[in-house]
């Protein structure tokens, strides 16, 4: 497909350029999409204001950030209209994290640990654009009950889908859930989802607790603000009581502050599961009481990215057990998407998720 397409160029630290590009020309084994929406996640902005280098080979742009996108396929290559799997006008999301499918790992289905990946957005071309070429085993048709602006969002919720379901929650049992932002927010519905009986939210703003209770949290605990009517000064103490006297067998830390992953071993008991998914600092360290942790058979997890996980997505958006509008809570235009990453970093109003949209 021949022509020129608007884009937003991140070149360096805080230098983003709205430009005209032409559009990019897809290999055999790609597919061409038009995009229609596009997740701000927390990777954009640490790009953006050089907290984290891309995975380009010098670590620097230009590229074009954005990697949570949903769009309608615009050109097939020849081997996936061979094979019959897409057309023209699809609807689709994509998986940006393209693995090589060759490896060790990847022959074990561990996808996320593909030493071989290349990430849209990440370390090629991404979404904060018109159009994206995406390899076609990383194209996902959506059903017809899920908007555009929901299946943005697939990426981010295939991760919180993928540490949820380590989580191995059991029926009627507590979860405990640090965080509430996108993914925290996602992870009190699939916990939910997966049979939770009590869903327990603690953060440090009564705002996002607040979004909390609207995604389906049974009780929040604000351990910060003294002043909130949710505020327990001994976390611990409040999650037994609202146990009934019982420490949480579950837990999911979906923040990376520091006194969050330590707290979960402070609010689960014996037998209990704590999956860990927020990222902290590289020379972060936890500190795990070991004898306990043995006597009392305590398990750790750790959550990265999203393997197997895809079709579930899709049915939790379409099946309305994850409901994602609570958690959008800002819009822009890919004109305005540099003014939007600054805004979801900088601004002091409350928000939670921005995606921009392009028509």
């Amino acid at each position: 497909m021949k022509g020129k397409m608007k884009v937003q160029n991140f070149y360096e630290p805080m230098v983003m350029k709205l430009e005209e590009h032409d559009i990019p020309q897809i290999a055999d084994n790609e597919v061409l999409v038009k995009v229609k929406a596009v997740g701000i996640c927390g990777s954009d902005i640490s790009y953006y204001y050089g907290h984290s280098p891309l995975d380009t080979p010098d670590g620097k742009g230009p590229m074009y950030l954005g990697h949570e996108a949903s769009g309608v396929v615009a050109e097939v290559g020849s081997i996936p209209k061979k094979l019959g799997l897409f057309n023209e006008g699809d609807r689709v999301a994509l998986n940006p994290v393209q693995q090589c499918n060759a490896c060790p790992a990847c022959m074990r289905g561990e996808f996320n640990t593909c030493s071989h990946v290349e990430t849209i957005g990440v370390s090629v071309n991404g979404c904060f654009a018109e159009y994206v070429k995406v390899k076609y085993t990383h194209v996902y048709k959506i059903p017809d009950e899920v908007s555009f602006e929901d299946a943005a969002l697939a990426e981010p919720l295939a991760c919180a889908t993928h540490a949820v379901q380590r989580l191995d929650v059991q029926l009627g049992q507590t979860v405990v859930v640090y965080g509430t932002g996108g993914i925290g927010l996602m992870q009190v519905q699939l916990a939910k989802a997966a049979g939770a009986g009590k869903v327990i939210v603690v953060a440090r703003k009564d705002y996002g607790l607040g979004k909390a209770l609207e995604c389906g949290a049974t009780h929040v605990i604000n351990n910060t603000d003294t002043d909130s009517k949710y505020y327990a000064a001994d976390v611990a103490a409040r999650v037994a009581e609202i146990n009934n006297g019982e420490k949480a067998p579950r837990a999911i830390v979906a923040t990376s502050n520091m006194d969050a992953l330590q707290d979960a071993l402070k609010v689960t008991g014996a037998c209990s599961t704590i999956v860990y998914f927020g990222l902290p600092g590289p020379d972060d360290l936890l500190q795990v009481p070991v004898l306990e942790a043995i006597q009392s058979e305590r398990t750790l997890k750790f959550a990265w990215l999203a393997p197997l996980v895809w079709d579930n997505v899709f049915a939790v958006i379409a099946s309305g057990q994850v409901n994602l509008s609570p958690i959008i809570t800002n819009r822009f235009s890919l004109e305005d998407a540099e003014k939007g990453i600054v805004f979801m970093k900088e601004a002091k109003e409350p928000k939670v998720k921005g995606v921009i949209l392009f028509d």
